[in-house]
């Protein structure tokens, strides 16, 4: 299944944070499950599973998973989790549109839909313990749109007030980029990103 926007998110109606989270669909376990919303929608600000330990995987945006269909991507990442002492993931994105193509992402940021996001975001990190875990996962699709670096930068800031920690898995790229889940081994440890600013510095120069 392949997920191509219907348009781009400026001409979408896109629900506030706060109202994405009014459950509206019985289709999944909500004990098992966080997902926000919880119907299939032009976009998506969390997918995962509920823990009291939870590692929050960060990719470039979302595809067509839902709770109890992960696609292969969302697969790798809870079992790397599991791997590393975790007892639940949570997918998040640097930007919250569904585009199985990043090639279909929006061309320019919707700011609503960013504003809502990182509400979700800090909804995460307030949920997720003391010194957060995040594990930066987005490859290099991170260059397909200019405005993603800024977006990620605004995840690092609100992730300081948190004490949180991020890491990487696998070796990353050539020009920095950490690795994609999808390939990793399911023994794959985690790594402390240590030059995350740096990384981010070089993202926003390229």
């Amino acid at each position: 299944m392949r997920h191509i926007p219907a348009s781009d998110t400026q001409h979408a109606e896109v629900l506030s944070f706060e109202e994405a989270l009014l459950p509206t669909n019985q289709d999944f376990d909500r004990e098992a499950w966080l997902y926000v919303p919880d119907h299939y929608s032009e976009y998506r600000y969390i997918l995962g599973t509920r823990g009291s330990h939870p590692l929050i995987c960060i990719g470039v945006n979302p595809s067509t998973a839902i709770p109890g269909r992960l696609d292969n991507t969302l697969k790798s990442a809870e079992r790397i989790a599991r791997f590393n002492g975790y007892d639940s993931f949570i997918m998040f994105n640097v930007y919250a549109q569904r585009a199985t193509s990043p090639e279909d992402m929006d061309r320019e940021l919707n700011p609503r839909l960013q504003a809502e996001n990182m509400k979700a975001f800090r909804w995460v990190l307030e949920r997720s313990g003391k010194s957060p875990s995040i594990w930066a996962a987005w490859g290099a699709v991170i260059e397909k749109r200019s405005y993603l670096p800024g977006c990620v930068e605004q995840m690092i800031r609100m992730g300081e007030a948190y004490n949180a920690r991020w890491f990487t898995a696998g070796a990353r790229s050539r020009a920095g980029h950490p690795h994609h889940p999808l390939y990793l081994k399911k023994d794959s440890p985690l790594d402390p990103f240590e030059d995350i600013h740096e990384y981010l510095r070089s993202l926003r120069r390229s």
